[in-house]
C-alpha cells in the first residue's frame, strides 16, 4: 500500500525538479509515469503547452507488440523505444529527461536506455 508520505515525498521531488527543467520548441521534455502495472511516456512541449507525443503500454495502436514482452522492465523499454520512433518521425531528435520525482533505476532507467537506443538525445 502506498503511504501518504511517500505520495507527499515524489510531489516534493517532482516540484523541485519541474522548477527548473521545462520543455522548448527546439528540446521538448519527455517525461515518465509509472503505476502498479503500466508505464507511460509523454514528451511535451512547455512553452506551447502541448503534448507533442504520448505512448504506453496500453496505446491500441501498439497493444500487440508488448503481448509478447514479458516483464516491467523490458515493457518499459519498449514504451521508450516507440516513443523515440514516433517523435524521430516528427523530426524531434532532442529532448530533456524528466523521471517525475521518481528514482532513476528500474522501470524509469529502462524507458531512459530504451529512448537513447532508438536514437534520441538527452
Amino acid at each position: 500500500m502506498i503511504t501518504k508520505k511517500k505520495v507527499e515525498h515524489r510531489w516534493r521531488l517532482k516540484r523541485h525538479i519541474r522548477k527548473n527543467l521545462s520543455g522548448t520548441p527546439e528540446r521538448p521534455r519527455l517525461t515518465v509515469f509509472r503505476s502498479l502495472r503500466h508505464v507511460y511516456a509523454q514528451i511535451v512541449d512547455d512553452t506551447s503547452g502541448k503534448t507533442l507525443v504520448s505512448v504506453s503500454d496500453l496505446s491500441k495502436n501498439f497493444k500487440e507488440q508488448f503481448s509478447e514482452v514479458k516483464g516491467k522492465r523490458e515493457v518499459s523499454k519498449r514504451v521508450g523505444e516507440l516513443a523515440a520512433k514516433i517523435a524521430i518521425e516528427k523530426n524531434i531528435k532532442e529532448v530533456v529527461f524528466d523521471r517525475n520525482g521518481y528514482l532513476y533505476h528500474g522501470v524509469v532507467k529502462a524507458m531512459a536506455d530504451g529512448a537513447r537506443e532508438a536514437g534520441l538525445k538527452f
